[in-house]
């Protein structure tokens, strides 16, 4: 049902021929008054609306971030702030080619991490010598900053800076600077150097101490040298702490308010954290939330971590009313800084789509983290991925299904300072296509700058054999909602506000068209015979978080297999829950709309949930016997001592197979059984040799490779003795290993 609201304000809503839809004045804060009622609150949110600052921030939508510094050389995510700067071996540096990457992704502005915790600068700072200036970049006299902001300038790319709280060289050098216990008193900040006068002739009285004065100076330096800067990155991340340290940050706001009026503040009051690093989303993503203090005059800002932060009943306790968009961050890569191109897993560009879209199209900020190599580049994988994800942005979200359509003039003149207030008593509005279309995509954004966020609950509806069928439905909407539903066609769309706070008022919607693509298929087994087939995961293990990608980008999937060894088609089963596989070839593959996937297909062997472990030569720690048949290729059995290695298995009954599957495991290149036995026996003490088997190039290619026998054997027991081990090494180690019937 549609959530009322008073009678009073209802009249004030409809009273007016043409009316406003705005009952108060509205405010980026709004304090809570002793005597609001529960209704009045909640149109006081209605009222809280984004700064200019923030509105172009929410209007960036997709931006990069760059972590660069010693921590690239010595491979570490964290530094100690104790590292020489020689450390810093940079020997060339292209920008450019960060610049082009990112503007060919669909960045707009790019925050560099002009001094991460260890305190090392990146930019010709007058205040330290640890930094750049030290290094052998350049002799000493390179300035990454300055080249990054040039690039900037040359592709159109807005600037930020990531200027860090926390300094670890000042904590542990024994003259810094970092709670020392020095006295505020007033300090004229830039502080003059000799030599190295500023351009920019603005000076603050501020009474601060050691370190404040330091900070300041140095922000003075990054806001007024670099050309404009369009936000201020703070860390609220500590890695220590030291003689009772604080921060004057209204000394900071005032300098940046003055230096880069422009600028939005991460970390305060402008823009917060999303409460992950993993690019996880809210379903519902309010940006007006409750504070107990102004956080207007707040020096501290906790991390908002929980699951809701804007709700009503959330709304209800707090004491004033603030909007404060949030920044969805996460890396590309595993880890914030570069450490190699072998190890350090990447994201694939499904991924970073689909956060793209959850993030931006979930009324957020994307942040994504890129961070250069030792040869001062962006990695060849990492451009690859960001070319992909800005080629899909363009292709999906680049023209308007709906251009040329009938309706509302405010809502399709693309225009975001124009909307359509849905003041009646059904806020619904219909849009007419010139002709028919196909979309998967549908976007709404609400008139935030002028009427906040109002939306609670709509859904979505397409015209479909001569109907209205719901296509999508979802909770809030504010800067923007990208609603993601299976292709349908159609020459009608219809937008149901189900619960709002007061009447919204709606600036654009659009509809789109994302090209499906078919992913690979994998298997899997329990240990009970079920088999699921799903996507093939990518290899990503940083801070997961637990989007089904697939299912997520591509809403028109089907999978579709066979049992009995010919080509899946459109006209195959349907995969829909994991069944019974009892042994034998599976063959899937993957089906959207007008496309289909490659052939994904797996011999299984028998059901292992009666076997038993008969005995090995050695069991390592944390590597037992089992693991070699717990349907779990990522654990492995493994033998370490010198010599002959077996692994003995009772199959629960007598079995009449024609081979078996061992695969290798693949942590590291050791325990490949390159030749070996295979033994059976009637009670599981008397052994015979059954047959040898042989498996070749296993450390260049440690896939799962199969022997079948010269003729089927029953039998119930059965031994894998090895005799030669890749690469000379004298382990013996099994991932997994399968029988196969005679099928």
């Amino acid at each position: 049902m549609k959530r009322t609201i008073s009678l009073f304000l209802l009249a004030a809503v409809l009273g007016c021929t043409k009316p406003s839809g705005l009952m108060m004045k509205t405010a980026n804060t709004i304090a809570v008054d002793a005597d609001d009622t529960k209704d009045s609150i909640i149109l006081k949110a209605a009222h809280v609306v984004p700064t200019p600052n923030q509105m172009d921030a929410l209007s960036d939508e997709f931006i990069a971030f760059i972590h660069f510094g010693p921590n690239t050389f010595t491979r570490m995510e964290w530094g100690n702030g104790m590292e020489d700067p020689k450390v810093f071996d940079l020997r060339e540096l292209d920008t450019d080619q960060w610049c082009q990457a990112m503007k060919a992704a669909g960045m707009t502005k790019v925050i560099f991490t002009a001094k991460h915790h260890d305190g090392f600068c990146l930019w010709q700072s007058r205040y330290t010598e640890h930094g750049i200036m030290s290094s052998p970049f350049k002799d000493g006299k390179g300035d990454v900053l300055k080249d990054l902001a040039e690039s900037c300038e040359k592709y159109g790319l807005k600037l930020g800076v990531y200027l860090s709280p926390a300094d670890l060289f000042q904590i542990e050098n024994p003259e810094g600077l970092y709670g020392n216990l020095s006295k505020k008193t007033e300090r004229v900040i830039p502080r003059p150097v000799e030599g190295r006068p500023f351009d920019n002739k603005t000076t603050f009285k501020f009474t601060v101490d050691d370190y404040n004065e330091y900070f300041l100076n140095q922000l003075f330096e990054l806001l007024t040298e670099y050309g404009p800067v369009h936000e201020v990155w703070f860390d609220g991340a500590h890695p220590k702490r030291k003689g009772g340290q604080t921060y004057d940050y209204m000394a900071w706001k005032e300098l940046i308010h003055k230096l880069a009026p422009d600028a939005v503040i991460f970390g305060r009051e402008d823009i917060r954290w999303c409460g992950n690093e993993a690019g996880q989303t809210r379903d519902t993503e309010w940006n007006v939330i409750p504070y107990d203090e102004d956080p207007n005059a707040m020096s501290r800002f906790g991390d908002l971590t929980a699951k809701s932060l804007g709700s009503r009943d959330d709304l209800l306790k707090g004491k004033f009313l603030h909007y404060q968009p949030a920044e969805t961050n996460t890396s590309i890569r595993e880890g914030w800084f570069y450490r190699d191109d072998t190890k350090q897993k990447v994201r694939s560009a499904d991924d970073v789509f689909d956060m793209y879209e959850r993030s931006v199209g979930g009324n957020s900020i994307f942040l994504l983290n890129i961070p250069p190599n030792r040869q001062g580049r962006f990695s060849d994988e990492d451009v690859q991925v960001l070319e992909e994800v800005g080629k899909r942005i363009e292709q999906t979200y680049g023209a308007d299904l709906l251009k040329g359509a009938k309706g509302p003039a405010e809502v399709l003149d693309n225009d975001p300072n124009t909307y359509e207030l849905l003041a009646g008593e059904e806020q619904v509005i219909e849009i007419i296509m010139a002709s028919e279309v196909e979309a998967n995509r549908f976007v709404i954004q609400e008139a935030i700058a002028s009427h906040s966020e109002r939306i609670e609950k709509h859904a979505l509806d397409a015209w479909i054999d001569n109907q209205w069928q719901e296509v999508a439905a979802a909770t809030n909407v504010g800067y923007k909602r990208i609603l993601r539903f299976p292709t349908v066609t159609t020459t009608k769309w219809r937008l149901r506000i189900l619960e709002s706070r007061v009447a919204p008022a709606i600036a654009k919607v659009s509809a789109h068209y994302y090209e499906n693509r078919p992913p690979q298929l994998a298997f899997s087994r329990s240990i009970d015979g079920l088999l699921t087939i799903e996507p093939q995961k990518h290899d990503f293990g940083w801070k997961p978080h637990g989007e089904d990608i697939s299912k997520n980008i591509n809403n028109d999937l089907e999978i579709r297999y066979t049992l009995d060894g010919s080509e899946p088609t459109p006209d195959s089963k349907l995969y829909h829950v994991p069944f019974l596989h009892e042994a034998g070839q599976v063959k899937a593959r993957s089906f959207t709309k007008d496309q289909a996937g490659s052939v994904a297909e797996k011999t299984f062997g028998i059901i292992k949930k009666d076997w038993k472990l008969v005995g090995t030569d050695q069991e390592a720690d944390g590597h037992v016997g089992t693991m070699a048949f717990d349907e779990n290729s990522q654990t492995y059995w493994t033998s370490t001592r010198n010599g002959a290695h077996f692994l003995a298995i009772d199959l629960g009954q007598e079995q009449t197979l024609t081979g078996f599957v061992y695969t290798p495991q693949t942590a590291n290149a050791d325990g490949m059984i390159e030749e070996g036995m295979i033994k059976t026996s009637a009670n599981g003490k008397s052994w015979k040799t059954l047959e040898t088997f042989k498996f070749g190039n296993l450390i260049n290619d440690p896939t799962p490779r199969t022997h079948y026998f010269n003729a089927p054997v029953s039998a119930r027991f059965f031994r894998i003795e090895s005799r030669v081990i890749a690469g000379g090494k004298s382990g013996a180690a099994i991932a997994e290993i399968d029988f196969l019937t005679k099928e």
